[in-house]
């Protein structure tokens, strides 16, 4: 027999914005239609509407305010890439010279045939035998680091893997955030010293791995280790995988020193123990702590 979870219907209570700050922590959530104030002192931003006097939502997020300007940040962001972006994606289709790609945007990214870095050289012509081995370099379900390229005109992005720090990625696990929450950096590639490695892509995908011993140059990007991962590495994976969506849960910008900094402060605790809701506002609020002292 399947056991339903039910629960009584609950007044949805009206969000009030009084002028204290204490009232928004950035915890107040809205759907479409909520009235955020009816107080008339305030200017309308992104994601709200007027009605009847009233400050209303026109997306489903959270309240923001800054001064007297109130906006919704959507809670679900799809990927608006730009050209240099990094991202991590899911080919989806292999076709006829190019490659589908799943980079959490509005639309399939393209990884033309053109645009990948073929064993053997950078500089050489693609083949008709390149185009029948395609599904030997990716094929659908593959995981690959690129940058964007371009923008096509209806807002699809392509994407390269030209250089050798892009390519098809090996063992490691995939952690799904907001694209809004990945700070932009130099880099997005960071080896941790606490041993693992980590690509945080601008499109919201954070791809965790063993740190290599050795680059093999050679293989130009599609050469995969399938080594038994130690046990060691795995856990500090799966530790950093949690502090991930800890961080995620409560909005923290990810960057390399704001994960390391979780890392650290999820040590004392068991790894499965870091998502319970007490532990992971005592990590994240530790790591916040520490950000702080260090831009102090």
């Amino acid at each position: 027999s399947m056991a339903a979870n039910m629960r009584l219907p609950t007044i949805r209570k009206q969000v009030s914005l009084s002028s204290s700050l204490s009232a928004l922590d950035g915890k107040d959530l809205v759907v479409p239609g909520d009235v955020i104030t009816s107080d008339t002192g305030f200017m309308r931003g992104h994601g709200t509407y007027m009605d009847e006097e009233k400050l209303t939502a026109s997306v489903a997020g959270e309240v923001e305010r800054v001064n007297k300007l109130i906006c919704v940040r959507p809670l679900k962001t799809r990927f608006n890439g730009e050209v240099g972006d990094v991202v991590v994606g899911r080919i989806t289709e292999v076709q006829q010279k190019r490659w589908k790609v799943d980079t959490n945007s509005r639309l399939d990214s393209v990884l033309l045939l053109s645009s990948v870095n073929l064993p053997g050289g950078e500089l050489r012509r693609r083949s008709a035998e390149d185009e029948l081995t395609m599904r030997d370099y990716l094929q659908e379900g593959d995981l690959i680091s690129a940058e964007v390229q371009s923008v096509f005109s209806d807002g699809a992005l392509s994407l390269h893997t030209r250089s050798l720090k892009y390519g098809k990625l090996g063992q490691g696990v995939l952690v799904q955030l907001s694209p809004s929450l990945i700070k932009r950096q130099k880099t997005h590639f960071h080896n941790l010293p606490c041993g693992a490695s980590i690509i945080l892509g601008n499109n919201g995908f954070v791809w965790l791995y063993p740190t290599p011993g050795h680059q093999d140059e050679e293989a130009g990007g599609y050469y995969t280790s399938l080594e038994p991962v130690s046990l060691s590495d795995r856990e500090v994976i799966s530790r950093l995988r949690n502090c991930l969506l800890a961080l995620g849960a409560h909005k923290v910008l990810l960057y390399d020193t704001s994960v390391l900094y979780c890392y650290e402060s999820s040590l004392p605790h068991q790894i499965k123990d870091i998502l319970k809701p007490e532990v992971m506002e005592e990590i994240v609020m530790m790591t916040r702590q520490k950000l702080v002292e260090l831009e102090g």
